[in-house]
């Protein structure tokens, strides 16, 4: 079985059909047979409408779990030990959006697809699968 994890943007950018979603990004949601979206990414698109900083995803905030449940998504888990490990992490990203969505991948064993080149920072770890853009 093939599983992906969506960062926040991709996720955004695949309820929008962005043009901004790259041809790997896209074919990686068409091949994959599970794709997860981590329960963070809800708080951050919510929390970025609420300050202005995304309004192109206002129209959305409210339906989000039904959009995802409509695009056939899965919701990742959030557990006490993606907190905890994502806290302390030996990365110098200090985003905490992208530190949870770093460890939600390294714990599904998924790959993350995402525009994010922070994220490949983490190449070279053993329990670090990849990033997809």
């Amino acid at each position: 079985m093939k599983q992906i994890l969506l960062d926040t943007c991709v996720w955004s950018w695949s309820l929008t059909d962005s043009p901004r979603l790259s041809r790997r990004a896209r074919d990686a949601i068409a091949d994959a047979d599970a794709i997860y979206v981590s329960p963070v990414s809800f708080f951050e698109v919510a929390q970025k409408v609420r300050v202005g900083k995304w309004p192109e995803m206002e129209r959305y905030v409210d339906k989000l779990s039904a959009l995802l449940a409509d695009q056939g998504m899965l919701i990742a888990a959030l557990t006490p030990e993606i907190g905890v490990t994502a806290g302390i992490l030996d990365w110098s990203h200090r985003d905490p959006f992208d530190r949870l969505i770093a460890v939600t991948s390294i714990t599904t064993t998924c790959p993350l697809v995402s525009a994010d080149s922070r994220f490949d920072e983490l190449d070279g770890r053993c329990d670090w699968r990849s990033r997809v853009w």
